[in-house]
């Protein structure tokens, strides 16, 4: 099957888009909500039956957050608590991926970690294989090391698809100069640079994400995902959050 390239409706013909484990459950719940999921899965759809490739890489801080886990006692080592968190994202993936495919949507769940009796293992030219068939691929445990982020994952993922912008879903319109829960006078970026996030340590996504998102000139788009919509309209290349990217 051809490369449909772009639609009419979308701005991007590839994009990936960084779910966190907070977008499976309610805010300040942990678990799974499927009516949280059943949301996100329903916009999922939508964009890929305008013909966008779309691959998404999912955390699992709903479940385990291996960084805090790690520090109880230290009885548990780092390195094991990510072993564990990246489970969680397979988890999830587990979640989504029915999700998607009970609207019937094809959809392929890919790991990091070899586990074929639930997932296959990612394996980059498959992956572009299965986005060019119309299949959204959903991409769990991260890079299958410890000691690196799913946001991470999900620039070298972006990079390695050749996805043409990584759309990081959050719970807020973008990016603030500080916290506007805290902050009334908080600032919303419209645009900003890698070396502006780097420089002032804006929560964008963690430091090693935004550099390498700088040095493979990947454009990162932070937006509020619970918004309805919103995922079709940041594909689209609609004004929805903060782009971060090279400026001109």
């Amino acid at each position: 099957m051809p490369d449909p390239g772009p639609t009419s409706n979308s701005a991007y013909r590839r994009v990936l888009l960084k779910l966190s484990g907070d977008s499976f459950t309610r805010p300040g719940q942990s678990g799974i909500s499927m009516e949280e999921v059943s949301k996100i899965a329903a916009q999922a759809k939508r964009a890929s039956d305008r013909g966008v490739q779309l691959a998404i890489v999912v955390g699992g801080g709903n479940i385990i957050r291996g960084a805090h886990f790690s520090k109880a006692g230290k009885i548990i080592t780092q390195a094991t608590a990510d072993y564990m968190g990246m489970l969680a994202t397979v988890i999830n993936g587990l979640a989504l991926m029915d999700a998607l495919e009970n609207l019937n949507c094809p959809t392929r769940l890919q790991t990091a970690i070899r586990m074929e009796g639930v997932a296959e293992p990612f394996i980059r030219r498959r992956c572009v294989r299965h986005l060019e068939k119309g299949r959204i691929v959903i991409l769990a445990a991260g890079t299958g090391n410890p000691f690196v982020t799913t946001d991470t994952a999900a620039a070298l993922r972006a990079k390695e698809i050749e996805a043409e912008i990584l759309l990081k879903a959050t719970r807020v319109d973008g990016v603030y100069s500080d916290d506007p829960e805290k902050n009334p006078h908080a600032v919303r970026f419209d645009r900003l640079s890698y070396e502006q996030v780097l420089r002032d340590r804006l929560r964008v996504m963690d430091l090693t994400a935004i550099s390498m998102a700088m040095d493979n000139h990947l454009p990162i788009l932070v937006f509020n995902f619970t918004k309805e919509g919103n995922i079709e309209r940041a594909i689209a290349g609609e004004n929805v959050g903060t782009l971060v990217g090279e400026l001109r």
